[in-house]
């Protein structure tokens, strides 16, 4: 990851936060798995954490829903990245993959976040939790899954697009604007 790569990740959480906004027929669909699994991809842990949870801080504080849920999401996000990036380094750019990682990937920060702020952070019994961490899942599943189908497309449109690197944009506006040697 490097400042070249700026560009991409403003695109990556501008998709995030503007998808987030479009009124969805479910509850819990949102775009940061899909997002966050080519930049883990692409330039490894450290990128993914930074990028999954940057995702869940900018979209609470614009939500004005910031929290110690905050906190927890965005942490337990950005390990999720770093998972994706471990699993996703030598694979090809293929959606199976992609949508593989969704699904395990959403059960483990359903379960941590779900389960694990259910009973601790609001004192609901382990059954109640569950119960109604059920359906949660299962809509979430169906977002991240359906938004990983895009996952490739993305990979290769945005991420891995030398055209989107930072420096490759400024010398693009240099020589238009008649600036330089």
């Amino acid at each position: 990851m490097s400042t070249k790569n700026l560009v991409k990740y403003i695109i990556g959480i501008t998709i995030c936060i503007l998808i987030r906004f479009i009124p969805m027929p479910l509850p819990n669909i949102e775009p940061i798995m899909a997002t966050m699994m080519p930049f883990a991809k692409k330039y490894g842990k450290l990128a993914a954490f930074i990028f999954a949870f940057a995702a869940i801080v900018v979209l609470d504080f614009i939500t004005g829903i910031v929290g110690i849920w905050t906190a927890i999401t965005a942490i337990t996000y950005g390990f999720v990245g770093v998972f994706a990036a471990q699993y996703l380094y030598k694979k090809k750019n293929k959606i199976h993959y992609y949508v593989g990682f969704a699904i395990v990937g959403t059960i483990l920060y359903d379960i941590i976040t779900g389960i694990g702020m259910g009973t601790l952070l609001f004192g609901q019994t382990l059954k109640i939790t569950i119960l109604g961490q059920i359906p949660f899942t299962i809509y979430h599943l169906i977002g991240n899954v359906s938004f990983a189908l895009f996952s490739a497309f993305l990979y290769k449109s945005i991420v891995d697009n030398p055209q989107f690197n930072t420096d490759q944009i400024y010398n693009t506006l240099k020589a238009k604007l008649g600036f330089g040697n």
